[in-house]
């Protein structure tokens, strides 16, 4: 068996860890699978209990992050297990902040925040299949009947090196521009913008997300944009407004490549678009900057899935930098924490975008804090994986029709791991085990 360690129950280190410790039912191993066969960015998680079965299905946690996942998977056996094993599977907001106070001193918010967003679905999940209940259920909702989703035009292979190198993660955010063929929705958002536009109105999407400014960074870095070259970058989005009106929305994504007068510039050449959003023109790490950006520009901004911890969303709010915050589940403290910040935007009025162009439980877990959550405007979706990658991960798909995502019915997360991925003869596999 690959990678399979055992960890013995000592009891205890403190008082706050005692109480986990104390109820039931308990985690008992620790299970973690890098299908780089499939999603190569992902990091898979189980968490096993001794609670049994419910409805003659054991009783397992699900949960992912994606990017580097080897360093989240050493997170999550050689630190992280210390804690979960032997502890209560249901104390989840106990075991949250335990980990969070722990590596917020240390300015943990990479792979130890991408771990922490992990587990928390995991946990999530085995409350709702306990409860019998889907996960919004738990958080209050629902507080509507079908979350709002948009296309986000990547290819099957988007965010990898390609079909050529399955095995190799590539760089997300600098993923090829496609081919021609099937649902290769980043080629034909260049070479074919208006009919990929009519054909995802033809599906019943309302709105489309694009980057076609990925190219110009690539050649010239991101401190200048060279007008004639953003006239044939930015041409395909006005022919969509040219054929076909206001019948979709549009936003664009500028993956966070530019600098504030080449994203100025960028932003002043697309107000005739009339887009919904403008997102990650300039990286999230200036909030100044953006608030800059978004007077000059005279562009509806939305940030960003860049941020994963609170403060950042904060000051974005406060400062007035912001027209939409989005957030990745899995990136920015799981379930817990997605609702935090969702709730924390509405305070300001702010609309909050949940993010997916990762994985398939990134998206569940999404739509179960837009199903809880008022604040929730749009769910990003990539019809691309949802039809190629997904069904290789999860047992249950999620069911798009006319521009909506229905809410998960089943319990927990609503969608379950295929239990064949984890092979403890897959190179990617590891499980550290209750030994009690």
């Amino acid at each position: 068996m690959a990678n399979d360690s055992s960890m013995k129950l000592v009891g205890p280190s403190s008082p706050h860890q005692a109480h986990a410790f104390r109820l039931g039912p308990r985690i008992v191993a620790v299970e973690t699978l890098i299908p780089h066969d499939i999603m190569p960015g992902l990091i898979l998680l189980r968490l096993h209990t001794d609670a049994g079965t419910v409805n003659g299905t054991p009783v397992i946690g699900h949960g992912e992050s994606y990017y580097i996942p080897h360093a989240v998977a050493s997170t999550l056996h050689d630190w992280m297990a210390r804690r979960l094993l032997g502890a209560d599977a249901l104390a989840i907001e106990s075991h949250w902040r335990f980990f969070h106070d722990r590596f917020a001193s240390f300015g943990g918010f990479g792979a130890e925040m991408r771990a922490l967003s992990a587990v928390d679905l995991a946990l999530w999940d085995i409350a709702g299949q306990l409860s019998e209940q889907p996960v919004w259920r738990l958080l209050g909702g629902p507080v509507k009947d079908r979350v709002p989703v948009y296309n986000s035009c990547g290819g099957p292979t988007y965010g990898r090196l390609g079909p050529d190198a399955p095995d190799a993660q590539g760089w997300p955010g600098h993923g090829s521009p496609g081919k021609p063929g099937p649902l290769e929705d980043n080629w034909r958002s260049v070479h074919a913008a208006v009919e990929l536009a009519e054909e995802l109105l033809s599906e019943g999407y309302h709105a489309m997300k694009v980057w076609p400014l990925d190219h110009i960074y690539q050649r010239h870095g991101g401190n200048y944009v060279p007008p004639g070259e953003l006239d044939v970058a930015l041409h395909p989005l006005f022919e969509i407004r040219k054929k076909l009106g206001n019948r979709i929305e549009l936003m664009l994504d500028g993956h966070g490549f530019f600098s504030l007068p080449a994203a100025t510039r960028i932003g002043e050449a697309l107000r005739d678009v009339k887009l919904l959003w403008a997102e990650d023109l300039l990286r999230p790490d200036c909030i100044d900057s953006l608030r800059v950006l978004r007077e000059r520009s005279g562009v509806p901004l939305a940030i960003s899935e860049m941020l994963v911890h609170r403060e950042p969303y904060r000051r974005a709010l406060e400062d007035g930098a912001a027209d939409f915050v989005m957030a990745d589940p899995t990136w920015v403290g799981g379930i817990s924490e997605t609702r935090r910040v969702a709730e924390f935007a509405q305070v300001y009025n702010v609309p909050t975008l949940m993010h997916d162009c990762t994985g398939p439980l990134t998206l569940f877990s999404g739509l179960h804090v837009a199903a809880s959550v008022p604040n929730v405007m749009w769910q990003e979706t990539v019809r691309a994986h949802i039809r190629t990658l997904y069904p290789a991960l999860i047992d249950t798909n999620v069911h798009i029709a006319d521009g909506h995502a229905s809410l998960p019915e089943g319990p927990g997360l609503g969608t379950r791991l295929l239990p064949e991925l984890f092979d403890p003869a897959h190179p990617g596999y590891r499980m550290t085990r209750l030994v009690s």
